[in-house]
Formats: structure tokens, sequence, C-alpha cells
């Protein structure tokens, strides 16, 4: 199981800091730098109720997809750290795109 920290504080899979979707889904394909990835589960609770409770087993992240072929931790499209860190340049994200994967090192 992944540790899927997150700091984008209006995700509805937020609580306390840690996310809790079931799957996590991290993209851009061709990132050199962090912020070309974005967390794809993004939710914005604003238009959705708050999501920590949709675990299956009340647990935190079962799954972390990766499609960022150029990260040094992208195993055929799962994340291989136990840790990751999904952050965001605002205070509040309004779509994916404001979202990003902290963890990202380019290969």
């Amino acid at each position: 199981m992944t540790l899927v920290g997150c700091n984008v504080n209006n995700c509805a899979y937020n609580t306390n800091g840690t996310c809790y979707a079931n799957k996590v889904s991290v993209n851009g394909k061709k990132a050199r730098t962090s912020n070309n990835t974005c967390c794809s589960s993004f939710v914005n609770e604003s238009n959705y109720s708050n999501f920590s409770n949709s675990a299956i087993d009340d647990s935190q992240c079962n799954y972390l997809n990766c499609t960022v072929k150029t990260c040094v931790h992208n195993a055929g499209s799962i994340c291989a750290l136990r840790d990751v860190a999904i952050t965001s340049n605002t205070d509040s994200a309004h779509s994916l795109s404001e979202t990003y994967c902290g963890s990202f090192r380019c290969k």
C-alpha cells in the first residue's frame, strides 16, 4: 500500500494531509519537471462532498498508477515509491492541472 501525502487542501479525497482515494493516477507522459505532472484523481470538494470515507477498508491508497514515463520511480505504469507527495502551487486548486507530483524525479 502506498501512502499518498496530499497538500491539495480542497481535494475531496484529502483528510488531514493524507489521500484516501482507493486508486490514484498521476499523469504527465513527457514531464521534465514536477510541474508538468498532475494528479488526475483530483476532485474539487466544492463540486462534491468529502470522499475520504470512500476507501474500501478505511485505509489509504491501494494502487498508484503513473503514466509519467520520464520519472525514475515509474515501474511499468506503477509508482515504485511507498510514500508519494501530491501538492499544488495554489491554496485552492480548481482543476487537476493545478496539482502535481512532488515526488517526481526526471530520468
